[in-house]
């Protein structure tokens, strides 16, 4: 029974690996790229419907911005690109957003950066996991009528598959990202072929629908906002595009150019089916709508609450293929699989940060630590546990959950380039080489473009969706920069207390040594032979009286057995334990500050769970309060009983002379105190 958990942990995360085995969890660019960049690629599949719902809005004539705002997104995708190849050649170490934003920024700009990394990690999971329950719960009714518990369930398969190694979780990963890519261009040639060369007519499942606008005769200010919200929307696509620069070291050598050939190769193809589906959707009269059972109408009727609304992708696979074909199940499938694994980007993304946080010391130190499978499996466990957290929170629905998104990826992206401008000038201010200099002075020019660009677009998505809940993101993020900073002032005045000083080598004056006592047996003796045999200053035995006859009697057998220790019986009129033994411990340190009081608590091991329920646990809890008392050492005196004997495949317990060491395999064995009183 004991080592179940062991085998259960095994068979899901397999066996553990050494510390040496690292360099062979690195990963080769084809390995990387589904699964640094499943989430930029997967979000054709949600970036240009959200961009057409916005539009939608003012009605289907509005539709004729769409290739305009896809081009503005394109030209917004390409300068982001750009911009972080010079990230990932100047800072390789992995710190990505946060650490150009700190070495050039100042703690504040990097702690800022590192808050919305974080919102925006989470929010990636809960996005993505969600959009592939909506996608598949049209296939699937049980899907459709739970999302919630579909959606907690992917989120549970994606951590245990994250737990087990980068590596081999990007080779779980590769095979369903391709064959989203490969789908969706294939869709695309195939569509283009049919409209350019065969000259057929494309026509969408709703092309018979109109859309009746919410907003009419729109003018002026109001439709460049409008166009500016679906322009925010639709800059989803960009979503994730950090997490190369964040992952570096997991890439072979060379670690900067194989991550910067990935960075482009990922722009390709996200632009390239982007434009597609977007072209597509619009050749074929794809009608979607925010609240299409009153916004989309069939023959001058809305379609009503039973109406569910087809995903944008399948929508255009029906078109292209035709509704039920080969090719559009195909599509429809790997859109909602590759959606579900979007979410693996924020799993590689917010470890690594969160483990870089920790050691910075502005997050838990248990961060930084890597699991059995040399994964950050902390950091994978906390993501894990705030996307189902939201999820739950907004019953996994995709429209509410867009409106936090992409907040905080502007903000990193913004500060981050901004940071390499001042990154360039100053190396501009030594560098002498011409050559050199002239590579600088571009890098510079591409990354201020970048900075001014995506502060433009920050601007425009706090405008456009504070009111439709982006508020939340910029309540988080203040949230946790100051947790952060509090957790960095924690360390730091640890840090500033624990500097030794010339006082802490000089020895204590005396030790005065107690053992607490309940009852004569083994484990007492033990304790008190213990405690001898480190000779203190002073020994004496000490327990307390909740029962006069009982003492009187535990003092006959201690004089009985003419032990050597004089033996102390406190009273308790409250029959109180632990309040006497502080009092008495505090009065001996108030007699001699000098001194230290070292006490001895003789507890015994038990091997089962139930074991504990038998026990008060009074000498846990004297245990807990005496480690708070100044000049006190506490010293736990174990004895296995033979219970914790039997974990270890004993047949009986040990004879007198043995050793008794805790057991080393197996679940930890629980403690029981002897000074309860059983």
């Amino acid at each position: 029974m004991s080592k179940a958990p062991d085998l259960v942990k095994r068979l899901l995360l397999g066996r553990a690996l050494r510390s040496t085995q690292l360099h062979e969890q690195l990963l080769p660019k084809r390995v990387a790229l589904p699964i640094f960049a499943s989430d930029p690629l997967s979000s054709v599949a949600y970036a240009p419907q959200e961009l057409l719902m916005m539009l939608a809005v003012a009605g289907a004539s509005f539709y004729a911005y769409g290739p305009w705002i896809a081009l503005a997104i394109v030209l917004l995708m390409a300068v982001v690109v750009a911009s972080y190849r010079q990230n990932v050649h100047a800072y390789p170490s992995g710190g990505g957003d946060y650490e150009v934003a700190t070495v050039n920024l100042g703690p504040n700009a990097g702690l800022t950066v590192a808050s919305a990394l974080m919102v925006d990690y989470v929010l990636t999971v809960a996005v993505s996991v969600s959009s592939g329950v909506e996608n598949i719960g049209s296939a699937i009714p049980w899907i459709g009528e739970n999302p919630v518990i579909a959606a907690l369930a992917i989120i549970v398969l994606l951590t245990v598959t994250n737990l087990r190694g980068v590596r081999e979780s990007g080779t779980f990963f590769a095979f369903p990202t391709y064959a989203f890519v490969i789908g969706v261009l294939a869709m695309v040639v195939f569509g283009v072929f049919r409209i350019g060369v065969m000259g057929d007519d494309l026509t969408a499942p709703t092309a018979d629908l109109e859309i009746r606008a919410e907003q009419h005769d729109l003018a002026g200010l109001a439709v460049v906002f409008l166009l500016l919200r679906a322009f925010s929307s639709g800059c989803a696509a960009l979503t994730g595009v950090e997490a190369i620069s964040n992952g570096v070291p997991a890439f072979r050598r060379p670690k900067s150019r194989n991550a910067a050939t990935t960075l482009l190769m990922m722009g390709l193809i996200a632009v390239t089916m982007f434009c597609g589906v977007i072209a597509l959707a619009l050749s074929s009269d794809v009608r979607v709508a925010e609240n299409p059972a009153v916004d989309l109408v069939r023959n001058g009727t809305p379609v009503g609450e039973g109406y569910v609304q087809e995903p944008i992708l399948t929508q255009v696979a029906s078109a292209v293929f035709g509704d039920g074909s080969i090719p559009f199940i195909y599509i429809a499938a790997v859109t909602a699989l590759i959606l579900f694994l979007a979410a693996n980007t924020a799993y590689n993304g917010f470890p690594v940060l969160g483990s870089i946080l920790a050691r910075d010391g502005y997050l838990p130190r248990q961060l930084h630590t890597r699991g059995d499978r040399l994964a950050y499996s902390n950091g994978i466990i906390i993501l894990a546990t705030m996307a189902g957290l939201l999820v739950y929170a907004f019953q996994a629905e995709v429209t509410k959950l867009i409106q936090l998104y992409i907040v905080g990826v502007f903000v990193s992206f913004t500060l981050s380039q901004i940071g390499m401008v001042r990154h360039w000038n100053r190396h501009l201010r030594t560098e002498t080489d011409p050559a050199r200099r002239r590579h600088m002075m571009r890098s510079r020019v591409i990354n201020a473009i970048g900075g001014s660009t995506t502060g433009f677009v920050l601007v425009v998505v706090l405008i456009t969706k504070f009111t439709h809940g982006a508020y939340i993101v910029c309540i988080a993020m203040p949230l946790i920069f100051l947790l952060m900073k509090a957790i960095r002032r924690h360390y730091d005045r640890i840090a500033e207390e624990l500097v030794p000083s010339g006082e802490d080598i000089v020895l204590p004056a005396r030790n005065h040594a107690i053992v607490l006592v309940s009852k004569i047996h083994k484990p007492t003796l033990r304790a008190l032979a213990y405690a001898r045999a480190t000779r203190p200053s002073t020994l004496e035995a000490v327990t307390v009286s909740v029962d006069a006859a009982e003492s009187a009697r535990l003092q006959q057998e201690w004089d009985a057995l003419d032990l050597p220790t004089p033996l102390k019986i406190l009273d308790s009129p409250y029959r109180e334990i632990t309040r006497p033994i502080l009092d008495y411990v505090r009065g001996v340190r108030r007699r001699s500050p000098r001194d230290v009081v070292t006490v001895f608590l003789p507890e015994y091991v038990v091997g089962h769970w139930w074991e504990h329920l038998l026990h008060n646990q009074s000498a846990l809890r004297l245990k807990g309060r005496l480690l708070f008392q100044p000049g006190v050492m506490v010293v736990s005196v174990p004895w296995q009983l033979a219970s914790s004997d039997r974990l270890k495949g004993r047949a009986e317990p040990p004879g007198p002379g043995a050793s008794r060491r805790p057991p080393r395999t197996g679940s930890r064995p629980g403690t029981g105190s002897v000074s309860d009183r059983d």
